[in-house]
């Protein structure tokens, strides 16, 4: 159990320090992460992230593309949660244009936001105990991903990126025998994840790497900006779905699970925990959803027609080439619309100066803010730790380097 007294931020050296780099090319770096480490020993003294590896340049770019092209940007911050980038771009610019989205398409965004929330955790769950030694779990969390990429794929074409959430709704609706398919996943899940706990719960492994490690106070996530998994493990149960409720998620029954230890061990638990409450999620969400209905807005000047109106009608195809070749405008004004992803509050906001394409366009990505906690989770501990530290956080770097 982590000591809230437990100062390990100032460390003297007993004698000389040695620099040395863990990363980029590190497989526990998560991505293209540098850690220039100071070392007393095996012990770190200080740790300092190095990013900008991936150069992405996301906001910027963002800036020469229309509203609907900026979509595909989203996709690639957090490429293992597309749909939660997804969600929050586009409930910004409809936020800023007071366009009304169809009950329909909301309660599918709700299930598809929850699909990623769980895929999004099983890399990290299989990831994070890897990196501790245990090697076996990996392969399983892999294998069950599977079935939710092949879910994402089976209604937006793709796996990976699937630019699914459009602006007014979504690109296309859902396909025929999808609810099955829904519903043999959450069969399933019970039993995937009462595997996985077999597996760790009360791994001495497990135990000796997380427990007491990496201890982050409340006070300090409110300094350094931590949201999600890694605020709640320190007591406080702040979820945006529930303070700041979109897409219906006021309408879900849902806990919010917290830890009050602040330690690895207990961020660990909380992201267990929450793939249970997202398997909820989409069970409520699964009956929500009406039989019928438009999966998108008709106002033709915002969404794209649906090609059957494309081959029939002269008028839905001028729509479509106006749309794909140069947007919609958009009112002037600003805005800024959050939702919880896997790893806390993924935001944008957004300035438009009255036309197709975005005036300002800023990402706040909940990685970018996570990963400024490393020095102080590293500091005290010993170089093994740090593997430790960097899997707790969950951070992505396509996130971080946007």
């Amino acid at each position: 159990m982590a000591l809230e007294n437990e100062e390990t931020s100032v460390l003297p050296a007993t004698g000389e320090t040695m620099i040395i780099n863990l990363g980029p090319q590190h497989p526990s770096t998560h991505g293209v992460l540098r850690v220039r480490l100071e070392l007393d020993g095996e012990r770190v003294v200080d740790a300092q992230p190095v990013i900008g590896y991936l150069h992405t340049g996301f906001e910027k770019t963002a800036e020469a593309l229309t509203y609907q092209q900026c979509n595909t940007i989203t996709d690639r911050l957090d490429y293992l949660a597309p749909m939660t980038n997804n969600l929050a771009y586009v409930l910004a610019v409809e936020k800023l244009m007071g366009l009304e989205v169809p009950m329909r398409a909301q309660y599918i965004r709700v299930l598809f936001a929850e699909l990623t929330r769980i895929a999004s955790h099983l890399v990290w769950l299989g990831t994070h105990v890897m990196d501790l030694g245990a090697m076996s779990l990996f392969f399983y969390t892999m294998r069950e991903r599977e079935v939710i990429l092949d879910l994402i794929e089976a209604a937006a074409g793709v796996r990976m990126n699937p630019s699914y959430f459009r602006v007014g709704g979504l690109a296309y609706d859902l396909p025929e025998g999808f609810h099955a398919k829904v519903q043999a996943f959450l069969a399933e899940f019970p039993r995937w994840m009462k595997n996985y706990r077999n597996l760790f719960e009360g791994n001495p492994l497990i135990n000796a790497r997380l427990i007491g490690i990496s201890y982050l106070s409340q006070e300090e996530c409110f300094q350094y900006g931590v949201t999600g998994p890694n605020l709640r493990a320190t007591g406080l149960a702040l979820d945006l779905r529930k303070v700041e409720p979109y897409c219906g998620y006021d309408e879900f029954d849902f806990a919010v699970p917290t830890q009050s230890d602040g330690d690895a061990y207990a961020r660990f638990w909380v992201r267990v925990d929450e793939m249970y409450e997202s398997a909820k999620i989409i069970e409520q969400a699964l009956s929500k959803i009406p039989p019928q209905g438009e999966y998108a807005t008709r106002d033709r000047k915002v969404a794209l027609p649906p090609r059957n109106e494309i081959y029939g009608n002269m008028e839905a195809l001028i729509h479509q080439f106006k749309l794909v070749t140069a947007g919609f405008p958009v009112p002037r004004g600003e805005v800024y619309q959050a939702v919880e992803g896997p790893r806390g509050e993924m935001g944008f906001y957004l300035v438009s100066d009255g036309g197709p394409k975005p005036y300002r366009w800023r990402a706040r990505t909940p990685s970018y803010y996570n990963l400024q906690t490393l020095p102080r989770l590293c500091r005290g501990h010993l170089v093994a730790d740090v593997v430790t530290a960097i899997g707790s956080i969950d951070i992505m770097l396509g996130d971080v380097d946007k």
